[in-house]
């Protein structure tokens, strides 16, 4: 799904900011009245009513990174549930598929 163009939010906003109610900016310009709150309260807040970014999650592992990267130059050969069962040693859960997709995103394989 794409995000709806910033012409279109900035034409709502507008509206809204000529004294058009939220409801009836909504429904001229054929978006959810939710939406266009959302679109209102943004611009409010920041200035802005640009779309906010899609997707690329966050790992909690690239807070460990480092120590990832360590355990692997010190022993290349560790297995991905050898480096689960170090990282638990350090208090961190994690899972064999959260370690390989740290790893694939930096192009490291073994």
């Amino acid at each position: 799904m794409k995000p709806y163009s910033g012409d279109l939010r900035e034409r709502v906003v507008e509206a809204v900011a000529a004294g058009t109610s939220g409801r009836a900016a909504a429904e001229r310009f054929a978006v959810s009245v939710s939406t266009a709150i959302k679109w209102l309260q943004r611009w409010q807040q920041s200035g802005s009513v640009a779309a906010k970014p899609i997707g690329g999650s966050r790992s909690r592992l690239e807070d460990h990174g480092e120590l990832l990267l360590a355990l692997v130059a010190a022993q290349p050969d560790l297995t991905l549930d050898e480096l689960c069962e170090a990282l638990r040693g350090s208090a961190i859960t994690t899972s064999r598929s959260a370690v390989w997709r740290f790893f694939d995103r930096r192009g490291i394989s073994f």
